[in-house]
C-alpha cells in the first residue's frame, strides 16, 4: 500500500476495485476556510503537486465563485494536474455551477461538487426553503452540473442531522439526475461512529439505485471523532473519504488524511480497503501545508507530530531498542521519516547539501537550491549542529515564498536594561525599492512591528503571536507564527531564524504579504461538509 497501486478509476472517479478507498483531499478548499489559513496561487500549485505525487485521487482545489483568486487557483490547478481528478465546489444555484464548470474545464478528470442543506434546522433557518423545494433543487443542480462534466458529486449538507426518509429521497433523485458520487457530511461533527455507520448502511439498504454511485463521507472533528466516523463509514460501505492534510479545516478541523491512510494500512487485518496513497510522502506534505498556512502541527499529533515516534520513558526505550514493534505500530520510514545518513555543517559543500535534500525527499529547482544553500551556510555559521528540522524550515520557506512583494532587507534592534525604550532600525524591500524607518516600542518585537507598519502603511490587528523552538538547545531556530486580521480577512504568517526578533519580523512580513493579496470571499458562509 505504500506504493500507488494499479487499481484504476473510471471517468467518474469511482473505484473499479470495490475494496479500494478513493481519497478526496479538500485541504485547499475546506482547509482554507480555517481562519488564517489563506494560500496564494503559487502555494496552492505547490500543494497540488505534492498531493498528486502522493496519489490523491481527487483534489478539491477551491470554491470558484467565492472570489477571482479561488477561480484562478482551481483553473490553474486543473491545467497542470494530470493524474488526479480536479474538483470545484458549487452551491445549488446555476451561477455557482457554471463558474465551477468553467474553472475545472481544463482538467483531464474534471469534477463538480454541488451541495445543498437537507437537515430540518438548515432548511428552515439557513435556506428558508421547504423540503419539496430543496428536493427539486437537488435534481436541478445535478442535472445542470452534468452539462459540464460526467463526474458530478452531490452532498447533503448537515447530513448527520437530516431525517432519513428525506435523505433517501434526495440521494435517489441525485443519482437519477446523474450524480456519480454521493457525499454524506457530518458537517458539524455531531455524529458518533456507530450512528454514522448506521446512516451509510441505511442508504445502501433503502436507496434502490445506490449501487450506481460511490458513497463518500466528509467528517468534521468538533467532538474529536472525524477519523473514527470516517473509518466506521468505510466498514459500513463508504468508498470515498474526504479529508485534509494535518486535519486542517474550520472550527476543530476535518478528518486528517494521514491518520486515515495509516489506520487503513496498519489495521488492514480488520479494514482491508486500500487507498493508493504513497505514504512515504506524508511527512513532506504535512510540513508543506504547515509552512504555507502558518498552522504549526502540535507535537503529540498522530502520525506527523514531532513526538509521534519519540520514546522518553525508560521502559519504552528499552523495548524499542530490543524490537521496534514493542511500542511502534508503524515505522517512521513508512510516513517519510528517515534516519539521516549525512550530517551537515559549515564546511559542507553544495553537493552534500543537494544529496541531503534528495535524501529528505525534496525535488526543487536549481535556483531554489542555490537560495536554500546560501541560507544553509548562513545558518551553519551560527549553529554548530544543523539538524534535519533546521533544513526543512529553511527549504520550505525558500520554496513557498518566491512571490512576496515585501521582503526584509535589514534589521537592527537595541534593547535591554541600557537601551530603553527598545529601538528598531528596519529596512524593507517593497516591490523592489528599499526604504527604511526607525521606531520604538514596549519591547523589541513591538518596536519592529511598529516600524513595519510605518513603512508599509498597513495597520492590521495582531490576533496571535507565538514562538516555539525548531530543535533543542539555546542555538535552536525560533519558529514564529503571527496572525493578522484586517476588514474581516485573517491570515497566518510563519518564519524561522536563530534570532527570535528576526524570525518575528519575517513572520509578520509573511502574514502581511498574504493579507495584501488575499481576496475577500463573496460567499464566506458556504459550507459543504
Amino acid at each position: 500500500m505504500t506504493k500507488a497501486n494499479e487499481t484504476t478509476t473510471d471517468a467518474a472517479g469511482s473505484a473499479t476495485d470495490p475494496e479500494r478507498i478513493i481519497v478526496f483531499d479538500t485541504t485547499m478548499r475546506d482547509g482554507e476556510q480555517s481562519p488564517g489559513a489563506s494560500m496564494n496561487l503559487s502555494e496552492k500549485l505547490r500543494i497540488a503537486e505534492v498531493l498528486e505525487g502522493m496519489g490523491v485521487d481527487v483534489i478539491e482545489a477551491g470554491f470558484p465563485i467565492a472570489s477571482e483568486g479561488d477561480f484562478e487557483a482551481v483553473n490553474e490547478i486543473a491545467k497542470v494536474v494530470k493524474d488526479s481528478g480536479v474538483c470545484g465546489l458549487a452551491r445549488a444555484g446555476k451561477a455557482d455551477i457554471e463558474r465551477a464548470g468553467e474553472a475545472v474545464k481544463p482538467a483531464r478528470r474534471p469534477r463538480i461538487h454541488t451541495f445543498i442543506s437537507t437537515s430540518p434546522l438548515h432548511m428552515k433557518y439557513k435556506l428558508q426553503m421547504e423540503p419539496d423545494d430543496v428536493y427539486q433543487a437537488v435534481i436541478d443542480s445535478v442535472t445542470h452540473a452534468r452539462n459540464f462534466t460526467d463526474d458530478v458529486e452531490w452532498s447533503c449538507e448537515d447530513g448527520s442531522r437530516t431525517e432519513h426518509d428525506f435523505m433517501c429521497r434526495c440521494v435517489e433523485a441525485a443519482i437519477d439526475a446523474g450524480a456519480a458520487t454521493i457525499n454524506i457530511p457530518d458537517t458539524v461533527g455531531y455524529a458518533l461512529p456507530d450512528e454514522f455507520a448506521a446512516i451509510i448502511a441505511m442508504l445502501r439498504n433503502r436507496v434502490p439505485n445506490m449501487d450506481k454511485a460511490v458513497i463518500s463521507v466528509h467528517c468534521h472533528n468538533d467532538l474529536g471523532l472525524a477519523v473514527a466516523n470516517s473509518l466506521a463509514a468505510v466498514k459500513a460501505g463508504a468508498r470515498q473519504i474526504e479529508c485534509t492534510i494535518n486535519g486542517l479545516g474550520e472550527r476543530a478541523g476535518n478528518a486528517a488524511m494521514e491518520e486515515i491512510v495509516m489506520a487503513l494500512r496498519t489495521r488492514a487485518d480488520l479494514m482491508p480497503y486500500a487507498p493508493r496513497i504513497v505514504t512515504e510522502n506524508i511527512t513532506k506534505a504535512s510540513r508543506l501545508v504547515s509552512t504555507v498556512t502558518g498552522f504549526t502541527v502540535q507535537p503529540n499529533k498522530a502520525i506527523v507530530g514531532a513526538n509521534a515516534f519519540a520514546h522518553e520513558a525508560g521502559i519504552h526505550q528499552d523495548g524499542v531498542l530490543k524490537h521496534a514493534g514493542t511500542y511502534e505500530i508503524m515505522t517512521p520510514e513508512s510516513v517519510g521519516l528517515t534516519e539521516s545518513k549525512l550530517v551537515l555543517g559549515k564546511h559542507s559543500g553544495r553537493h552534500a547539501f543537494k544529496e541531503k535534500l534528495k535524501e529528505m525527499g525534496y525535488d526543487i529547482g536549481d535556483n531554489a537550491v542555490e537560495d536554500a544553500f546560501k541560507r544553509f551556510k548562513d545558518l551553519a555559521d551560527l549553529k554548530k549542529d544543523v539538524f534535519d528540522e533546521d533544513i526543512i524550515a529553511l527549504v520550505d520557506e525558500t520554496v513557498v515564498r518566491t512571490n512576496d512583494r515585501i521582503k526584509l532587507a535589514s534589521l537592527e534592534v537595541l534593547c535591554g536594561t541600557v537601551h530603553t525604550p527598545p529601538k528598531a532600525d528596519l529596512s524593507l524591500d517593497i516591490d523592489g525599492e528599499v526604504t527604511s524607518a526607525q521606531s520604538t516600542g514596549d519591547g523589541p518585537i513591538d518596536a519592529v512591528f511598529k516600524a513595519i507598519k510605518a513603512l508599509t502603511g498597513e495597520d492590521p490587528h495582531l490576533q496571535l503571536y507565538q514562538v516555539h523552538a525548531v530543535t533543542e538547545g539555546t542555538e535552536a531556530q525560533a519558529e514564529v507564527t503571527v496572525r493578522l486580521e484586517e476588514k474581516g480577512k485573517t491570515v497566518n504568517g510563519q518564519s524561522a531564524d536563530t534570532d527570535t526578533v528576526v524570525a518575528s519580523a519575517k513572520a509578520y512580513i509573511n502574514a502581511l504579504n498574504k493579507l495584501l493579496v488575499k481576496q475577500k470571499k463573496t460567499a464566506p458562509a458556504a459550507i459543504s461538509a
